[in-house]
């Protein structure tokens, strides 16, 4: 990996020793976190203090969109990375004297313990730029070569997406919509980590809001900041978990409830019992899909006939990188590129569409092709035929076949429709469902 080096200061030695004189090295990626990044001015920071240092990080952190904050150290240096629309880019290497100072300025403004350097902790803290507050979220973990911090920046805490914002088809829309009008039940947001499940839910939410309704959540951390909303953080401190939580939130009288995470057999079972007692309850599942979340209920000991019963929508979902609109191209497939595909594709989709679009660089992306993300989503409504299958414990292959053979659009479908109205690229769709 190349990196760059910056021309060597001078020290002043008293600044040396009560501000923290810091060298600032620019590390470029193998692939194009330069182009990406560019980093405007961020060559200012090769004198300046601890605190000029790690404001400028979370800066330009947030000049340059990026979700997450990476500060690792290695053996003789510590690297700063940013996460751009799911990527993470190498962006500045720093010498291993200042991986003290910075974690310690992190700690002071995440109001964490600034002596504990061999335990966990998580926090937050806020900043305005561009008088936008920005969230952010601090994850302090010791590692071998010391702590390593991850800040996630929640942009704007207050604004979430509206449902109609964030990329579902019509179709898939309708289906969502209409499940909202049933006085309980479950929705299942499901997919990996960063893939916007907690959007997701609070997009639902937003449509859900009203003065008419009680609403609350648990939260672990709370993301977004919802007015007419009650949100609970997880304090594993005092006890209260999610499933601590669900059964304090039950005896509240609420209409709704929004579980972030179903995590455990635990609070599975508290939060079907919810579902089944006049709640609509909003949660989260780690799946790989729509159709694994039934299966996946199954393994965490809840009865099937309690799953065919509450389960109403189970919505799988991936984030992947927009076409930068200024440049983005169409061409062709290869014969080998359809044939690769023919066997996750009806064959009529591949027929009507010959056109797809790709990336191509420009100025206005930085040379990557890509500017933002959008879902691509699976929406599995829970029909008396799965129903049936879930009570016959069939498994997610079968129960998969036959949501699409009743009409389900898979993640896959979805994605290659927006790759054929020029939203995405194929390869893109397909770098996101195979991680």
């Amino acid at each position: 990996m190349n990196v760059m080096h910056m021309p060597q200061m001078k020290p002043r030695a008293a600044e040396t020793k009560e501000k923290g004189t810091i060298e600032v090295q620019l590390r470029k990626s193998v692939q194009d976190s330069q182009q990406i990044l560019a980093l405007r001015g961020i060559q200012k920071l090769e004198n300046t203090t601890i605190k000029d240092l790690a404001d400028g990080i979370v800066r330009y952190a947030y000049s340059s969109r990026a979700s997450d904050v990476h500060v690792e150290p290695e053996e003789a240096f510590i690297v700063i990375r940013y996460r751009i629309d799911g990527i993470l880019h190498d962006v500045l290497m720093l010498p291993k004297a200042v991986h003290a100072m910075l974690i310690t300025r992190v700690k002071v403004l995440s109001e964490l313990r600034t002596d504990a350097h061999l335990e966990a902790q998580d926090g937050r803290f806020r900043m305005v730029f561009d008088d936008m507050p920005v969230d952010v979220r601090v994850s302090i973990t010791p590692t071998y070569h010391g702590e390593n911090i991850v800040m996630r920046l929640l942009v704007g805490q207050a604004k979430s997406l509206a449902l109609h914002e964030l990329g579902m088809s019509e179709k898939d829309l309708r289906t969502v919509e209409s499940s909202l009008h049933k006085s309980y039940g479950m929705i299942l947001a499901t997919g990996p980590t960063g893939s916007g499940k907690t959007t997701t839910l609070y997009s639902i939410l937003q449509v859900l809001n009203t003065r008419q309704r009680s609403i609350i959540t648990i939260e672990d951390p709370i993301e977004y900041a919802m007015a007419g909303v009650t949100q609970i953080p997880v304090n594993v401190r005092t006890n209260l978990t999610f499933a601590q939580g669900l059964r304090s939130i039950v005896r509240q009288d609420p209409n709704i409830i929004m579980v972030g995470e179903i995590r455990d057999q635990e609070t599975a079972g508290i939060a079907v019992n919810a579902a089944m007692t006049g709640h609509l309850l909003l949660s989260t599942l780690h799946t790989n899909d729509a159709a694994v979340t039934l299966p996946r209920l199954l393994d965490m000991g809840i009865e099937p006939f309690l799953i065919a019963s509450t389960v109403n929508v189970a919505i799988g979902q991936r984030l992947v990188r927009k076409l930068c609109t200024a440049c983005a191209t169409k061409r062709v497939l290869t014969a080998v590129e359809r044939n690769s595909l023919k066997d996750v594709l009806p064959a009529d989709m591949l027929t009507k569409n010959t056109l797809f679009a790709e990336p191509v660089g420009c100025k206005e992306c930085n040379n990557t092709g890509y500017s933002g993300r959008i879902g691509i989503y699976e929406v599995m409504e829970i029909t008396e035929q799965i129903r049936h299958m879930i009570m016959q414990r069939e498994n997610a292959d079968a129960i998969r076949k036959a949501a699409v053979l009743g009409g389900m659009t898979t993640m896959v479908m979805d994605g290659v429709r927006k790759a054929a109205d020029g939203m995405t690229s194929i390869a893109e769709v397909l770098r996101v469902i195979q991680e």
